[in-house]
This record gives structure tokens, C-alpha cells and sequence, in this order.
């Protein structure tokens, strides 16, 4: 593997719930054999189509807080009454194979990465309208009417987040969505600040001096 195939870094996805954000996540993953998807630990019930180890790891609050306590966490946070935190050791690994992790958190775990990370790209999601949050929420047809209150509250507050982001895409089509953030991505790996981290621009072409 080249110095420039193994030019990696954490993205780190955020916006208020239900704006979509995994669907975005998945879709961006598609093809891309460079990105791998962050399994976050938690303490919240799995829901009916979810897997343990692929789409969390479900853990009690025991094992959580150890986890917390020893540093196994590169960002935790509660959210929505339930604890969620980003496994650090998988993380700096897949890192280091040359594979950019897309992590799907919360602001406040978010904003831990950012801190944790410099070299992080960081994506905020938006929706369209607030109106159309409400609806994608209901739509889900997962939660009581008092979680969904909450999170439409907690969305105001979320958004407030927004500044600490470098790049803000609307989520009003998936497609749209998803080419916005496939090129961030791909705009990111072309940095020069990113190229010239582990190699110089001689041996990025090729260069040995010969002949000239």
C-alpha cells in the first residue's frame, strides 16, 4: 500500500435525530472500500432490526462505565437518557491500516472527536425543514410520543452545535445528500496538508533524480 492509499481520518457525522444520517452514512460507504463504518458501544435496548456488534455493541452500564474509566473510549456521551461511546483501540487500528472511519454520534461525542482528532472531517446534517424532521421522527413509527418530544426539543438544541462543523449538507434527497458528502470526502483526500503528512512531493511522483 502507498503512503497516499493510507492517507485516512475520522469524518465524524452529526445533526439532530432522525435527519437521516445513517441512511447518508451507508450510502456514502457504498463502493468505497477505504471507509469503514464506527460500531459505537451503548447502553440503550436494541431495537427489533438491529444486531449486536454490527450495528452496536449493546453493553450494560457496568461495562460501560469500565470501558469509560480505563480510556477504552474515544468519545462518550448521554444521549436521549442512554450512554453511547466510540470503541478507542478499533478506532486508532483502522486508522493506521489506512481506512477513514465514518462515525454516526451524537454533537456531544462529536465535538470529543473533534477535540481528540484535529485531522477529523466533521459533517453536519440538516433537514430540509424542521417540519420535515417532525415527520421523518413519526415516520419511524418506533418511539412513544414523549421520546419523540424530546427529540424534537433536543433537535434545537443540537443545532447549536453547527458552528464546530466544516461542512454542512442538507439532507433533502438521499442521492443529493450522499454526492455532497462523496465529494468532501474525496476533496479531503486530495489536501496537499494531508498528502505531504507522510511522504514529500518528490516521492509522491515518482521522483528519483535521474536523468534530469
Amino acid at each position: 500500500m502507498s503512503s497516499i492509499d493510507r492517507i485516512s481520518f475520522p469524518i465524524v457525522v452529526s445533526g439532530p435525530s432522525g435527519v437521516g444520517k445513517t441512511t447518508l452514512c451507508h450510502g456514502l460507504m457504498d463502493g468505497d472500500e477505504r471507509l469503514a463504518f464506527s460500531i459505537s458501544a451503548t447502553t440503550r435496548q436494541a431495537r427489533a432490526i438491529e444486531k449486536d456488534g454490527t450495528d452496536y455493541f449493546f453493553v450494560s452500564e457496568q461495562k460501560f462505565e469500565k470501558m469509560r474509566v480505563e480510556g477504552g473510549l474515544a468519545e462518550w456521551a448521554l444521549v436521549h437518557g442512554k450512554l453511547y461511546g466510540t470503541p478507542r483501540k478499533w478506532l486508532d487500528q483502522k486508522l493506521a491500516d489506512g481506512i477513514s472511519i465514518l462515525l454516526d454520534i451524537d454533537v456531544q461525542g462529536g465535538v470529543q472527536i473533534l477535540d481528540a482528532y484535529p485531522n477529523s472531517v466533521s459533517i453536519f446534517v440538516v433537514p430540509p425543514s424542521f417540519r420535515v424532521l417532525e415527520d421523518r421522527l413519526r415516520n419511524r413509527k418506533s418511539e412513544e410520543e414523549q421520546a419523540i418530544r424530546q427529540r424534537l426539543d433536543n433537535a434545537l438544541g443540537e443545532m447549536e452545535y453547527i458552528t464546530r462543523y466544516s461542512y454542512v449538507v442538507a439532507n433533502d434527497t438521499i442521492e443529493q445528500a450522499v454526492s455532497s458528502m462523496r465529494s468532501i470526502v474525496n476533496a479531503e483526500r486530495c489536501s496537499r496538508q494531508r498528502i505531504l503528512e507522510s511522504t514529500t512531493w518528490k516521492e509522491y511522483i515518482g521522483f528519483e533524480g535521474k536523468g534530469v
